[in-house]
């Protein structure tokens, strides 16, 4: 059984262009992108900043979801991190109210 987390990634580049990563490590990764190893897209245009976030329990279901991102427009995208961000504060007020 694979453990490990499974993350599709989206950072804000400094340039405000947009871009999609697998990892199964995001703080590493995120390490990688800063210190200008990460890739090659990414090199040059920091700093980052990390506006999308979902983990999968597969490496393949993941890695699908990396490319069907990577198939979006800008306008797509940017609406997926919109949502995501809802999800996200309607999560903190639930729990709030609990």
């Amino acid at each position: 059984m694979d453990n490990k987390e499974h993350v599709v990634y989206m950072l804000r580049c400094n340039d405000q262009t947009l871009y999609t990563g697998y990892t199964n490590d995001l703080a590493k990764r995120l390490e990688m992108h800063t210190a200008g190893k990460g890739a090659k897209y990414t090199r040059g245009r920091g700093p980052f900043q990390v506006v999308y976030v979902k983990k999968f329990q597969t490496k393949e279901t993941a890695m699908q979801k990396e490319y069907e991102i990577k198939q979006l427009s800008r306008k797509e995208k940017l609406q997926l991190i919109r949502e995501m961000l809802k999800e996200v504060v309607q999560h903190a007020n639930s729990k709030e109210l609990s």
